[in-house]
């Protein structure tokens, strides 16, 4: 099989060297934007720029140019592209025959000019928006882009309503380091990878208030709780989120010191500004971008979701961190 991965940042780099890794490949071409950083990456055998140290495979080639000359060549495309940039791949990938997976996880923004009530829709909506016909899905579950790299144990969720794309995707992925299930409940898995970087910077605040672990447990339960409402709402399966698209990549996210959103929440408990916080990161961290357009969305299907609320008013300077925790506190008692 000749797998495509398009975008060299920290997590397509890290699933190209993965699947460069299985026995079964035939070739493995990472795509990078900046033909010099292309030359580069080739040159050294490695991204020194976001995951040092680390070596490429012998299966692996980094690619430059023109991507769709080396789109007709593949057998699989994956997209390791943020999800600002889903919809203009997509688009341009629309004609393509071969099989499209991306790896973002989120809603898309919506544009400052749309109308009142306007909501983002989540990748799987972009794309029958987009690329209707494409067979296409998506690649998720609690993963940290270094340790894949470094093949260490991982278990991700391949989604998609296109049973085959499923398949590909455990053909091209599962190995000795990394189990790949099938689960053709795209809504949950999406749902379920977007709102959990939101909850992640609820908890990482959390703990930079040295609130406790009573006080994690209990955020991330009934983050849980919201993030399985919305995604019901919007016609997923409840059980998805007891799974590695829920559960597994919640806990990750939430706990995790390799996790950009949390570090969010805890530059922001130190008292730095969302634009510090973002800033020192160095890497794009979704749930701060993501948790206005969960809380529309939410918001458009009747959802309440008092935790992303509370994000979104910290986010926006609506909430004083040290207010935060008691905003959800008083809340009224009721049932769990």
């Amino acid at each position: 099989m000749k797998i495509l991965v398009i975008g060299a940042g920290a997590w397509g780099t890290a699933m190209a060297i993965s699947a460069a890794t299985h026995k079964d490949q035939d070739r493995v071409s990472l795509w990078a934007r900046d033909p010099a950083q292309a030359q580069l990456m080739q040159a050294e055998r490695a991204n020194s720029r976001y995951l040092p140290g680390i070596r490429f495979p012998d299966a692996l080639t980094v690619v430059g140019g023109d991507v769709m000359d080396h789109v007709a060549d593949a057998d699989l495309i994956v997209l390791g592209t943020p999800m600002a940039a889903l919809r203009q791949w997509l688009g341009q990938l629309k004609d393509c025959r071969r099989p499209v997976v991306w790896l973002c996880k989120g809603f898309e923004a919506v544009a400052a000019d749309a109308p009142a009530g306007s909501y983002g829709l989540m990748a799987h909506e972009v794309c029958q928006q987009v690329a209707p016909q494409l067979q296409s899905g998506a690649l998720s579950g609690p993963s940290f882009a270094a340790e894949v790299a470094r093949q260490q144990p991982t278990a991700l969720v391949a989604a998609s309503a296109h049973e085959g794309v499923s398949e590909l995707l455990v053909s091209a992925f599962h190995g000795e380091a990394m189990r790949v299930y099938a689960n053709n409940d795209i809504v949950g898995v999406e749902v379920g990878g977007a709102v959990k970087n939101v909850l992640a910077i609820a908890t990482g605040l959390c703990d930079g208030l040295q609130l406790g672990l009573n006080a994690r447990a209990a955020l991330v339960t009934r983050g849980l709780a919201e993030m399985t409402r919305l995604g019901v709402a919007l016609g997923a399966r409840a059980e998805t989120f007891m799974g590695l698209s829920g559960l597994g990549d919640l806990v990750l996210t939430a706990t995790g010191d390799l996790s950009r959103n949390r570090k969010v929440g805890l530059l922001l408990a130190e008292g730095k500004s969302l634009e510090q916080a973002v800033t020192s990161l160095g890497h794009v961290a979704e749930g701060v971008y993501s948790a206005r357009t969960v809380l529309a969305r939410a918001r458009q299907v009747g959802v309440e979701m008092p935790i992303t609320e509370t994000v979104v008013a910290l986010l926006d300077g609506q909430l004083p961190v040290t207010e935060a925790v008691q905003h959800l506190m008083v809340r009224d008692p009721r049932g769990e």
